[in-house]
């Protein structure tokens, strides 16, 4: 028996989201007295065995480079597959594109009770109790798992990140990966910027910008504190800037470290995707705009004025450290 990591990664290096879900992982697998063990699919350039700094024993890797581009159907018997054959009670997941794509479809073939958005280990105490956020993260729900055998996929950003001294073992894995059912063409990817799901950083911005001729203050920001750039829907829908930018409801959903929205009022649709961030911090000129009432720090003024001497403040302490 043991508790199964699925590992995600991109371009041949691991997720920022899965160091989290592996540390995760493995404290749910000393709570159970068992073992934690990884799960890769496809190659990957970045050390694998070091990963066992998050706690997990072994990594079991199937290096079919089929399974770089992820199809969820060939994933999802893959995973499963993987699960049967190394006795797994728990698989985990982290809450992402990857996650939310295969998770479910993992615990249809696996018949397995699943809880998607954990945002805590379960209590454990009187069966397996599993906390996560409903309602766009207003409210927490505690849902049981009765199922011999459970899955889980964890929010980003939700759980702590702990490193210790161990290294891994990697083992092949060998199960037959099947056919799959799409062909992929072309993969356009956008270069040169830090992808929005796995920046510590994001600095948004929104029609209190006026145009897209002012984003330079957005970009100049965003440089020197090293973030992700973003905007709110009416901005993508304007096409002042590109729609892979638009975070909200219906668009990315982040949960950075540090959120930073810039002319945005805070609709409810723009709050459910950005709500999970570890701190908000609102730049308005408008004293009421709603986003206030969510924030952690909020600056009334007008943001013409106030970026320019933000990002100046912040060059100038870099340049004395």
């Amino acid at each position: 028996m043991s508790v199964l990591i699925f590992i995600d990664h991109s371009d041949g290096h691991v997720k920022k989201s899965s160091f989290e879900v592996l540390t995760y992982g493995a404290q749910l697998a000393a709570q159970l007295g068992t073992q934690a063990e990884g799960l890769v699919l496809g190659t990957v350039n970045d050390d694998l065995t070091s990963l066992g700094k998050y706690g997990v024993s072994t990594i079991h890797q199937v290096a079919n480079e089929q399974l770089n581009n992820i199809d969820t159907q060939v994933f999802a018997q893959v995973i499963t597959d993987a699960a049967n054959a190394s006795g797994a009670q728990v698989v985990v997941f982290s809450h992402n594109q990857t996650g939310k794509a295969v998770a479910a479809r993992v615990a249809a073939k696996l018949k397995a009770g699943i809880v998607t958005g954990a945002c805590a280990l379960p209590d454990t105490s009187n069966g397996f109790v599993v906390r996560k956020t409903v309602f766009s993260g207003k409210a927490f729900a505690n849902i049981s798992i009765n199922s011999p055998i459970k899955v889980i996929s964890l929010n980003p950003n939700s759980f702590t990140t702990i490193t210790g001294e161990g290294t891994a073992t990697v083992t092949p894995l060998n199960i037959t990966v099947p056919a799959a059912k799409i062909k992929i063409i072309a993969t356009n990817k956008v270069s040169g910027e830090v992808p929005l799901t796995e920046a510590d950083i994001v600095v948004s911005g929104g029609r209190g910008l006026k145009g897209p001729e002012n984003w330079g203050i957005i970009l100049d920001l965003a440089k020197e504190l090293g973030a992700a750039t973003a905007c709110s829907r009416p901005v993508g829908d304007a096409h002042w800037r590109p729609h892979h930018e638009h975070v909200g409801q219906t668009g990315v959903q982040v949960a950075p470290n540090l959120y930073i929205a810039v002319g945005i009022s805070g609709a409810i649709q723009h709050l459910a995707g950005v709500n999970r961030s570890k701190v908000m911090v609102v730049i308005n000129k408008d004293p009421e705009a709603p986003f206030f009432k969510a924030a952690d720090y909020g600056i009334v003024g007008d943001a013409f004025e106030v970026l320019p001497k933000l990002t100046a403040a912040i060059k100038q302490m870099k340049t004395n450290n």
